[in-house]
Formats: structure tokens, sequence, C-alpha cells
């Protein structure tokens, strides 16, 4: 049986990531990007039911008693069933007394009871939002930092920034999976973006440790060292992949019969995370480590 040439199908790779990555990027700009209120601003109303109310029903009250465009949602906080009313700008003491009259009088047999109230000025979700983002560069500096000084002899800058591209790649892929399937960036948009950031870098970690231990005993060209290190680590990173595939898959099963959003927002970029994680550390981490040494090393013979 003929075994796949991850280094010489580099291109292919290539172009399948650009292709998902246009895709995301024609929906962001035809779609936006929807953003929860902790990064945005705005007001959060929460009440907590024993029966779900309708959402429909419930949208349009709240479009009447606070005006603007309010977002309804079922969650599930600490085991308690709440459903969330979001809207953008300010609300004042008087359209929450209204809405909760409201609640009470047409939502009576779900047993609604008010749970939880927030505003947030929009100054101060940028500026979270822009928090996030540098603990997300920072975690990613770091990580590679880590890689060009454990893999310092087989050239450990362009390790590390072989694996660079396969991380950024992994999040360009997260971040699109929130734009294409509508899901706000919230609290677990980081959650997400810091766990497939150690997923994916694991992954890379084992095939490159792999690549160092063929390097020392053997005079192969590094084409086919790296071809065969993948083809050692591909069965692992498919049982592992497909193992963690099916647990997130499970979670968000569940999440969706029960209209759970925070989780949603949780395992659909997790389960695609994944995914890309495993998906660029095979067909592009390595690959593209091998191009680089062997300019290197072709500039060094001129």
């Amino acid at each position: 049986m003929k075994k796949y040439d991850f280094v010489a199908n580099l291109k292919r790779a290539l172009i399948i990531s650009l292709a998902i990555i246009l895709v995301g990027v024609v929906m962001n700009v035809v779609f936006g990007t929807k953003m929860d209120l902790s990064f945005k601003g705005g007001t959060l109303i929460r009440y907590s039911y024993e029966t779900a109310p309708d959402i429909s029903a419930l949208t349009a009250t709240a479009k009447d008693k606070l005006g603007g465009d309010p977002q309804v949602s079922l969650d599930e906080i600490n085991s308690t069933k709440v459903v969330s009313i979001t809207l953008t700008g300010t609300v004042t003491t008087e359209q929450q007394q209204a809405l909760a009259e409201a609640i009470k009088k047409d939502f009576a047999d779900n047993k609604m009871a008010s749970f939880q109230s927030n505003t947030l000025p929009a100054a101060m979700g940028a500026k979270f939002f822009l928090r996030c983002l540098v603990a997300l560069g920072l975690a990613a500096v770091l990580l590679v930092a880590y890689v060009a000084f454990r893999f310092r002899k087989i050239g450990g800058f362009p390790a590390a920034i072989s694996a660079l591209i396969a991380l950024l790649h992994d999040l360009i892929i997260v971040y699109f999976t929130f734009v294409i399937f509508r899901l706000e960036l919230n609290n677990n948009f980081v959650a997400v973006m810091l766990t497939i950031l150690g997923y994916s870098l694991n992954d890379t970690i084992v095939i490159f440790d792999r690549i160092r231990t063929l390097r020392k005993r053997s005079d192969a060209p590094l084409a086919d060292v790296v071809n065969t290190s993948l083809h050692e680590v591909l069965r692992r990173t498919i049982v592992t992949t497909v193992t963690t595939g099916l647990a997130i898959a499970a979670v968000l099963v569940v999440a969706l019969v029960m209209h759970v959003d925070s989780i949603i927002s949780f395992a659909l970029p997790m389960l695609f995370g994944a995914i890309s994680g495993s998906y660029s550390s095979l067909f592009l981490s390595g690959p593209i480590w091998v191009r680089w040494m062997n300019r290197r090393e072709a500039k060094a013979k001129k």
C-alpha cells in the first residue's frame, strides 16, 4: 500500500485551508461578527423558570417593554434553568419593572422569577475584549518559545514558526466557526482558543519529537524522515481526535436537545478546533518545516 506523501502534498493542504478560510472571510463580511455583552457592552436580564417559555413570545414582550432588538436564549447556570435577555445599550429601572410585570402576567404558567440584571458600558466591554486578545497572544508567544527551545537541535526557530503557522490556522478556524454558525463571541470564545492552543501544540510537539528521534539515527532526506514520522504518529493522532471528537459531540448533542446555549457555544467550536488541530499538525507544521530547512540548507551550500 502506497503511503501518503505529506511533504509533497503541502500545496494541496494549503489550498484546502485557504479555501475554508476564504469561506469564513466571506461569511464574516456578509453577516458580521456577533459579540456577547461582555465584549460589546449592553444590558443582560435573566429570569429563572420551571417550564421553558416560548422564545418568540418572550422576545416580543421584551421588545415591547425595553425597545431595541433584544435577544432571548435559554441557558443553565449552576443547575438553575434561566432565560437570558440581552440588549445593546442601557435599560432604565422603569423599563425593567414594566418587563417584570408583563412576564408575571403573560408567563405565569412558566413560573418565572428575576434572577440577574447587569449593565456593562461599551468601553468596558471593548477593554475586556482587548485584554482577552492580549492573553491569547501572550500564550501563543510562550508556547512558540517553548517549541524553539525544545527542538533547538533540529532547527528550533523554523520548528517554532511552523508550529505558529499551525496554531494561527487553528485559531482562525475556531473564529470562523463562531462566525459561520452565528455564535456570539463570549467568554467561551477565549476558553476554546486557549484550549485549542494547547491541544494543537501537543500534537505538533509529538510529531517534532518523533522527527528529532529519527533524525538522530537516519541520514535519509528530511522529507523522508518527516513522512515516516507522520505515518508513525498517524494512528495515534486519528484515535485521539476521534475519541475527543466523540466526547465533545456527545456533549454538543445533549446541549442542542436541552437548548443550553452556553455549552453549545463551547462544544461546537471546540469540535472543529480539535479536528483542525490534528489536521494542521499532520499536513502543515511538519511539511512547512521541511520546506524551510531545505531552503536554508540550499542557501548555505551556495
